[in-house]
């Protein structure tokens, strides 16, 4: 028996949940009632338990889930992060000379070359890991992006640069939204963010150190003739390409897909996701639905999140290098300095993420990690000492990294239905790559070494998170207390769906 026909009949709505007010509910309400004994019925029996919370059973399948899932998303994630952000690596690595790349705005133009296919394919490619299978689609682009990171370090001009990079953009389009949604599948909502900041934070951890992976392999710089530059591409396509061909055997697929669990395990994961939001049947997409969902009004608002969290994110990748060159440090010095606020970011927004699941309040910290990210923008362009702008670098990271799994939680935890949080998933990851070409436009060569205009320019986007974070926070609680006064009808049409603030 295939796990789709076991599950058949466990994601439908037939269980409920006898509770203290004397009459069924549905089971995707059963967290609100959680407090007391709990009886459990379908239309045919009184006596079929459907779910209890927090058993052991729970747990050792939650940690399977985990380690199919996680680490392999992880790596090929901190891959597609370093691929697309050591261009500032390389061009103090001998590319700016080589290509001529300090010219006008050629450095600016490579960024944004791979945010204009990345930003218009994320929703084609979200619909199609649904059609091609999770483990086909992502481990295929991966191989196709590594080729294209080792074919780049062939390039002899600047324009070539920027095509490929157009090109890797094209392919990396389909990979972060797909890890997010097939995360988001797999999870309950006080499960999400943890979850996914620790599939984020690899490749925050592994862009830390990839200063240090480019410095080693500058020091190949001349070996066969080849700038160091060159080397650094050609090794790290070789690594993606590595990996995502293991990445097929390993990347675990959605739940009514997977091979890794039992049959009774596949119904508990099932079993809980229905109790907690009641969408773990795949809804099929249709043109009508791709409207609606893009007529609500929430998921730009979490668009503008997402934005506002990866200005300073792509910003900081890009030019910290540039940035500490221009203090006076060396090639490598700069190189090796800009892991430490990496690590630093990684252990705050961890603990972060632990933080707002256990107490549901994401809003507070999304607002309190922003302001932080300011005030360490502030340190970078105003202090007179290098310490303190340095340290700037250390607050500004934290904050942004923490943000950008909590604006995903965020919005994952507050909209239903899967084919719903494809097209969110997509459309708020989108406008992260607007974010990256706002960051390479802003923080240009002309305002070295202080980049003051570009530093300003990402604290209003700060700003715009903290004002418009206030304005959902209200918005949520506004509708719960209506819905708890019966003053409207189910959220996002699911009955005991509450928004989480």
């Amino acid at each position: 028996m295939s796990t789709e026909t076991a599950l058949s009949d466990m994601s439908k709505p037939p269980f409920y949940v006898k509770t203290s007010e004397k009459r069924p509910i549905p089971v995707r309400a059963l967290h609100e009632h959680l407090d007391g004994d709990i009886e459990v019925e379908s239309r045919q029996s009184v006596e079929e338990l459907v779910y209890v919370p927090n058993t052991a059973v729970e747990k050792r399948m939650i940690r399977k889930v985990d380690l199919h899932l996680i680490p392999i998303l992880g790596a090929l994630y901190s891959f597609a992060l370093i691929d697309r952000s050591n261009l500032g690596y390389l061009y103090v690595s001998g590319m700016d000379k080589d290509l001529e790349m300090y010219k006008g705005s050629r450095y600016s133009i490579c960024l944004t070359a791979f945010f204009i296919p990345y930003i218009m394919l994320e929703i084609p490619a979200n619909i199609a890991i649904r059609i091609f299978g999770a483990s086909r689609w992502l481990s295929t682009i991966a191989l196709l992006w590594g080729i294209t990171m080792f074919s780049m370090s062939f390039i002899n001009t600047w324009q070539g640069i920027a095509g490929t990079r157009a090109l890797l953009g094209a392919l990396e389009a389909g990979f972060f939204p797909a890890c997010a949604y097939l995360i988001s599948c797999w999870y309950t909502r006080k499960e999400m963010q943890l979850r996914l900041a620790c599939f984020y934070l690899m490749s925050v951890l592994a862009g830390g150190f990839a200063s240090i992976l480019s410095y080693g392999l500058y020091k190949l710089d001349g070996r066969n003739g080849r700038a160091g530059w060159r080397w650094i591409l050609f090794v790290e396509g070789l690594i993606t390409a590595g990996l995502a061909i293991a990445a097929y055997l390993l990347i675990a697929d959605f739940p009514d897909k997977n091979r890794f669990l039992s049959v009774e395990e596949t119904k508990l994961v099932i079993q809980r996701i229905n109790a907690d939001r009641g969408d773990a049947e795949y809804d099929q997409m249709t043109w009508s639905k791709l409207r609606a969902y893009l007529c609500d009004f929430k998921i730009w608002v979490f668009g503008l999140l997402f934005f506002g969290s990866t200005v300073p994110s792509y910003a900081i990748a890009s030019f910290s290098p540039i940035i500490l060159m221009g203090q006076g440090h060396s090639i490598v010095a700069s190189q090796l300095l800009s892991a430490p606020p990496f690590c630093a970011a990684v252990v705050y927004a961890l603990i972060s993420a632990y933080a707002c699941d256990k107490t549901g309040a994401r809003s507070a910290y999304i607002i309190g990690q922003a302001i932080l990210c300011v005030a360490g923008l502030m340190m970078i362009g105003y202090a007179k000492t290098y310490n303190v702008r340095y340290a700037g670098l250390f607050l500004s990271l934290m904050g942004c990294q923490a943000n950008i799994p909590a604006v995903l939680a965020y919005q994952s935890t507050n909209i239903v239905r899967q084919s719903k949080r494809a097209i969110s998933n997509a459309t708020v990851i989108a406008f992260g790559g607007v974010g990256g070409i706002y960051s390479a436009f802003t923080f240009r060569s002309q305002d070295s070494p202080d980049y003051i205009p570009g530093l300003w320019a990402t604290c209003a986007c700060e700003f715009l998170i903290v004002a418009l974070t206030l304005w959902m926070a209200y918005y949520f609680a506004r509708e719960n207390r209506k819905l708890k006064r019966k003053l409207r009808g189910p959220i996002e049409g699911t009955e005991g769906f509450y928004f989480t603030i």
